[in-house]
Order: structure tokens, then C-alpha cells, then sequence
């Protein structure tokens, strides 16, 4: 049986973690991303008070880690959003629309009663290295 290397991925163009866990862990071709929140990397500070800046910030957070691991958006296989309030789903799904193309990531979506730091959103993402031949 071969043996997976386990990597760790980070970027100091997202921010640190919260807590003790990676930015990222690569296995193999495959890239498990940790949530992100909508905290601007320069100021450790949210990017905005709304949904709509912290959705931006917290999705090029995540493509600051995909980067750094040399894969990006499109790689992206599936997707888990954290809503402070899911009535929020549809303003961030057109955000969301804006970083990902056809074929979309499967996704999932909930709302939970508070996320780190009392953030709007949280978005984790699994994505693959290499080539992806779409069918």
C-alpha cells in the first residue's frame, strides 16, 4: 500500500489560524481548506460589517490558500457555507457566483447559532492538485 504525504498549506495573504489548525492540509491531490471568516489578512480586522464584505474577504481567503497550495477556484470540488442568518443565502449566493464558474462545487449550507468571532459567514472548501478533466 503506498504511503500519502500530509502537507501542510498556508498563506500569509489569509489570515492566521484562530486556533490549532492549518490553513490547509494537502493529502495526496487532494487540498482540504479550513473555514474562512471574513477577516482581512493586513488588519486582522473584519473587512466590512456587512455579509457582502465578509463573503468577499472570507472567499479570497480561501483563494489565498488555494493559491498557495498552487490549485485554484476552479479546482474546487465542494464547498461548505456557515450562515449567522440564512436569510443572507441568497445576497451571498450571488457573491459567491462572482469566484466560482461551471461546473459549480457541490455545496452545502447552513445556518448556525454563532461562528468564530461572531462572523456573518464561514466558508471551507475541499479542492484537487493537478490536472481535472471536467466530463
Amino acid at each position: 500500500m503506498a504511503t500519502l504525504v500530509r502537507k501542510v498549506i498556508s498563506s500569509a495573504k489569509a489570515p492566521k489560524a484562530l486556533g490549532p489548525y492549518s490553513q490547509a492540509i494537502q493529502v495526496g491531490s487532494t487540498l482540504y481548506l479550513s473555514g474562512q471568516i471574513g477577516i482581512s489578512p493586513d488588519t486582522g480586522n473584519f473587512a466590512g460589517d456587512t455579509v457582502e464584505e465578509q463573503a468577499h474577504q472570507a472567499l479570497k481567503n480561501l483563494g489565498a490558500v488555494l493559491d498557495a497550495a498552487g490549485t485554484s477556484y476552479d479546482k474546487v470540488v465542494k464547498t461548505t457555507v456557515l450562515f449567522a442568518d440564512i436569510k443572507d443565502f441568497a445576497t451571498v449566493n450571488e457573491i459567491y457566483g462572482k469566484y466560482f464558474s461551471p461546473p459549480y462545487p457541490a455545496r452545502a449550507a447552513y445556518e448556525c447559532s454563532k461562528l468564530p468571532k461572531m462572523a456573518k459567514i464561514e466558508i471551507e472548501a475541499v479542492a484537487v492538485i493537478g490536472n481535472v478533466n471536467d466530463q
